[in-house]
């Protein structure tokens, strides 16, 4: 019989799976939110978007700023939900409230655990330049990330992929996996693995301090750093004239020189060792646009520099 769930998520990474389970015909009794967040140019609250998804969908959303106090789990043992499904929630779950579900707190992690545990895995694992990555589905546990795997499906890195590309990849396979799994819990023919401590490695959150580009670095690191911010939070650097740049998209580039010189008028920019190209980049305040239209209405001759 299908199961009574609780879910939990906030970003666009936990939609799919919040659809997916939905049309599989478990009755979602409560859907758990971060509280709406000022955006937009009026810094209105804007909701979730699976807030809004959950909205659509017609089921009861819930934004508390905390799940820690005594009342907390009674609370959610009040919705008689037998197992909670967490993507990307936000908020740590404390021991009271993962006890609150007779089968079990389930989430979707986008890495191959041990891993990347923690806050940032897929742009960690491009920044890295992991060629490969994946999702798993884990029993959740007090730990960071260190609950028993029920799932794993691995996925290649393609060696311009960006954090973007990967993210919407996963949160698919995430959805799906997600599904098959409830399907086993369902029958009783769940199995797990606990975690080994061998290839622990930990994605810590973004900070603003490590976006800038090192021109000084090897080419690949440059590469792998700038798609691995892209599309969010960005790496950047600065133009003369043009000012503040986010770089969204690279490639390999041919040519050497001083760091951070245009070498062509295709913006090849040299490295401390080799060069990478500039395939898709954004100014302040403008859309994302391709290189070449970049370069259409902002010249850029060899020998700038980019810092």
């Amino acid at each position: 019989m299908p199961l009574r769930l609780v879910f939990m998520g906030t970003p666009d990474f936990a939609v799919p799976t919040l659809v997916e389970l939905a049309g599989a015909g478990h009755p979602i009794v409560a859907v758990f939110s971060r509280p709406p967040r000022p955006a937009g140019r009026g810094l209105a609250p804007q909701p979730s978007a699976v807030a809004r998804q959950a909205e659509r969908l017609h089921l009861p959303v819930l934004t508390p700023t905390t799940l820690r106090g005594d009342d907390a789990a009674a609370v959610m043992r009040a919705h008689g939900a037998e197992a909670a499904v967490v993507v990307a929630y936000g908020l740590i779950l404390p021991k009271p409230i993962l006890e609150a579900f007779p089968l079990g707190a389930f989430n979707v992690h986008a890495s191959l655990l041990p891993r990347w545990r923690g806050a940032a895995p897929i742009h960690r694992a491009v920044m890295a330049g992991d060629r490969q990555t994946g999702v798993t589905i884990m029993k959740m546990a007090e730990g960071l990330d260190t609950g028993p795997i029920v799932a794993q499906r691995r996925v290649a890195i393609a060696p311009d992929a960006t954090a973007g590309d990967l993210h919407d990849e996963l949160a698919r396979f995430g959805a799906t996996l997600m599904s098959i799994a409830l399907g086993a819990l369902e029958r009783g023919s769940l199995q797990m693995t606990l975690q080994g401590e061998a290839g622990v490695t930990y994605a810590h959150k973004i900070d603003k301090s490590e976006t800038r580009v090192d021109w000084t670095k090897h080419w690949q690191e440059v590469h792998n750093h700038c798609r691995g911010l892209s599309p969010f939070p960005g790496a950047w650097c600065e133009l003369s004239g043009a000012g503040r740049i986010k770089i969204l998209r690279t490639t390999k580039g041919i040519g050497a020189g001083p760091p951070g010189h245009v070498l062509d008028d295709r913006l090849t920019i040299a490295c401390g060792s080799g060069a990478v190209r500039l395939v898709a980049l954004q100014r302040a305040g403008r859309q994302p646009m391709p290189a070449d239209e970049f370069l259409r209405g902002t010249p850029v001759a060899p020998s700038s520099v980019f810092a």
